[in-house]
């Protein structure tokens, strides 16, 4: 297959070449819980398109809020499916929608939840739900958080790009520029702040005035609807947290520098699919013999350390062949 020579530039500079294969069974696992996601939230758009009672303001936020993430997880799929060795075969502006698509659908997901955020706040300030009559706004506002979502993810193949200057690359996306990363972060973490201060500013109001309320269904009603998307919300932060933590992470270090990346992939790989993880240690470290049951305590402690002998001279040869290798090892790239 014919290779990009900016991407292979880009990971080669960033250390991405040198990364071993992706195991198949992490790559089965994230495209299952994939496929639960598009499935969940489709079944969540049509409960809201067959029942008219959910025909509302509201509920056309949390649709729109659904759409984005059966989205995130179509993209996220197509994402694993182009990744790998696959990756250095894609041109630059394939890369740069591969890549978009993903920051397109967090920020609309992003910013429909403010948009709730912002609705639930002003219908709990007017103690009344807005008049139907004016549906046109809410569409207009969902309309602007795709607009805005779109923007976002476009400008890295507008320019806002480290090609030309890869000393601004970054490692996790070596085609990004770290100041388009950072930006995009601190929006993100800035609208979940927001978010975070208006439900709290809500549940202030609704304490506040829940003496006042004449009618205690209404009232039941929305504070039942306030539980559920604060949950939302709430899932939503720490779903999306370790990310935006990683990217900082990604702008603070400089390429090459971070150990920690390794240290979370790790992680990760071991909640996704800890029994692999379990195995290859397993195989990895070398045969022991097992001292005999019989034999006295002291005997046993005296075979010690000519076991630990062997199992550091065992690991010194490995760690010298390892070194050895070329950081170019039969094409393989990880995403």
């Amino acid at each position: 297959l014919a290779m990009d020579p900016v991407i292979v530039l880009h990971y080669n500079y960033t250390g991405k070449l040198s990364r071993g294969k992706e195991k198949k069974l992490t790559i089965i696992a994230l495209l299952i819980i994939c496929g639960f996601i598009i499935l969940e939230n489709l079944m969540v758009l049509i409960a809201i398109w067959k029942n008219n009672r959910f025909h509302n303001r509201m509920y056309f936020f949390i649709g729109n809020l659904a759409l984005c993430d059966l989205l995130a997880g179509i993209v996220y799929k197509v994402n694993i499916l182009m990744s790998g060795n696959k990756t250095l075969s894609l041109s630059s502006r394939i890369w740069f929608v591969r890549e978009g698509s993903m920051f397109v659908a967090l920020g609309a997901s992003t910013f429909s939840l403010l948009a709730i955020a912002i609705e639930r706040h002003l219908t709990m300030i007017k103690m009344r739900p807005y008049d139907a009559n004016k549906k046109y706004r809410v569409f207009l506002l969902i309309g602007t958080c795709w607009l805005i979502s779109l923007s976002l993810g476009a400008l890295p193949i507008l320019g806002w790009n480290c090609i030309g200057n890869l000393r601004d690359c970054s490692t996790i996306l070596p085609l990004y520029s770290k100041k388009y990363v950072a930006f995009c972060t601190i929006i993100f973490i800035a609208i979940l702040v927001a978010i975070v201060i208006l439900y709290a500013r809500i549940y202030i109001l609704v304490k506040s005035s829940s003496r006042n309320v004449t009618n205690h269904n209404n009232s039941e009603r929305s504070m039942a609807l306030l539980r559920t998307v604060v949950i939302v919300v709430g899932v939503f932060i720490a779903c999306w947290s370790p990310l935006f933590i990683l990217l900082l992470i990604d702008v603070a270090c400089r390429v090459k520098e971070c150990s920690i990346f390794k240290d979370m992939r790790r992680a990760f790989f071991r909640l996704v699919c800890g029994c692999l993880v379990k195995n290859n240690v397993a195989t990895s470290l070398p045969i022991q013999p097992t001292p005999d049951q019989s034999r006295s305590k002291s005997s046993s402690s005296n075979n010690t350390p000519k076991l630990n002998d062997d199992f550091l001279k065992t690991k010194s040869l490995s760690y010298i062949t390892e070194k050895n290798k070329p950081p170019f090892y039969n094409g393989n790239v990880c995403k």
